[in-house]
């Protein structure tokens, strides 16, 4: 199911921040860093990526799901959706 997504963008700016912080810990790694500073930029780009994907299915259940619903949508498949979106939080 489709829906307007308007914290796409916000969700685009948190992986680019974790693209720079990946390509910070790759060049970390080539520069032969200290393991601590590397594990708290992984960590740093772990935080950003699990926060983008809570980001985008809450708002796909906020907005898409409760859309379909609203719609008279099959509240069967709809149910299966949720279930198979929620998997990933």
């Amino acid at each position: 199911m489709t829906g307007k997504h308007t914290t796409h963008p916000e969700i685009i700016k948190r992986l680019k921040r974790a693209q720079g912080h990946l390509k910070g810990v790759v060049a970390m790694l080539e520069e032969d860093r200290e393991c601590l500073d590397i594990a708290q930029q992984l960590q740093a780009v772990e935080s950003a990526i699990v926060n983008a994907k809570k980001t985008l299915i809450r708002d796909h259940i906020d907005h898409c799901l409760e859309a379909a619903m609203k719609k008279g949508a099959d509240s069967g498949a709809t149910v299966r959706e949720f279930k198979e979106i929620s998997k990933y939080l």
